[in-house]
């Protein structure tokens, strides 16, 4: 039997336009912890601690705002998508 290594977004996430794209995607989904989802897998390819200390979050404080079923406050998801390099755009939805 041929063992393969679970699937890890954060492994394929290696420059500002996929990471961008993977972003749009996650807030495509109508379930929060989607969007949450994707944030963590972006800091896990852009290094943690990194993120801790660009954010002046700890990195305790990371893991549980990105947790499965969070309610990180406005701030912090702001704070983490600017320390990540990307920004957050409003369109009209298509109908």
């Amino acid at each position: 039997m041929k063992k393969t290594a679970p699937f890890d977004a954060a492994d394929y996430l290696d420059n500002d336009e996929v990471i961008a794209e993977y972003l749009n995607a996650a807030l495509e989904d109508p379930n929060p912890d989607v969007f949450l989802i994707a944030i963590a897998d972006v800091a896990k390819a852009r290094g943690m601690s990194q993120l801790a200390k660009d954010t002046g979050l700890g990195r305790e404080s990371l893991y549980k705002a990105l947790a499965p079923g969070a309610k990180p406050r406005y701030d912090t998801v702001l704070k983490l998508v600017r320390a990540l390099g990307v920004q957050l755009h409003a369109s009209a939805a298509h109908k």
